[in-house]
C-alpha cells in the first residue's frame, strides 16, 4: 500500500453576505471573519521532500480569496445566482484550485470554510 501525504494552508478574508429566502437572522446583510483551510493531496515528494509548496498554494489561495475580501458576498458576479453560504464558498474555492493545482501526483482533496470559529463547511470531491 502506498502513501499519500496531504498538506494544508488556512488564511481568511472578511466580508459581509445575506442568505435570500433564509428564515431567520441571516437574512439580513452581516459579516463574518471567514476562515479558508485547504488541504492537498501528494503521492510523491520532490528531490528534497515537499509534496507541494506551502508558499505556492498560499499565493494562490490568496489570489482566490482577494476578489472575496472585504465585499458584500452577494455583489459578486459568483453568487448572482445562489447564496453565498460556507457552502458555496467552499466549492467556488476548491473549484479554482483544483484547476491551478491537480496534476497526476497533486489533488486538492477538501475546502473548509468557517464562518464562525465553531461553524462552517467543507467541499470535496470524490
Amino acid at each position: 500500500m502506498s502513501g499519500v501525504y496531504e498538506i494544508y494552508v488556512k488564511d481568511h478574508f472578511s466580508a459581509a453576505h445575506a442568505l435570500k429566502g433564509y428564515d431567520g437572522n441571516c437574512s439580513r446583510l452581516h459579516g463574518h471573519n471567514w476562515i479558508i483551510e485547504v488541504l492537498i493531496k501528494c503521492r510523491e515528494l520532490n528531490a528534497i521532500g515537499i509534496g507541494v509548496d506551502f508558499r505556492e498554494v498560499k499565493e494562490k489561495l490568496k489570489q482566490v480569496l482577494k476578489e472575496f475580501d472585504h465585499v458584500n458576498l452577494n455583489g459578486i458576479p459568483e453568487f448572482t445566482n445562489i447564496n453565498p453560504t460556507s457552502e458555496n464558498i467552499a466549492r467556488i474555492i476548491y473549484k479554482e484550485l483544483s484547476v491551478q493545482f491537480n496534476t497526476d501526483n497533486i489533488k486538492v482533496s477538501r475546502v473548509k470554510v468557517c464562518e464562525t470559529p465553531g461553524c462552517g463547511s467543507s467541499y470535496m470531491e470524490e
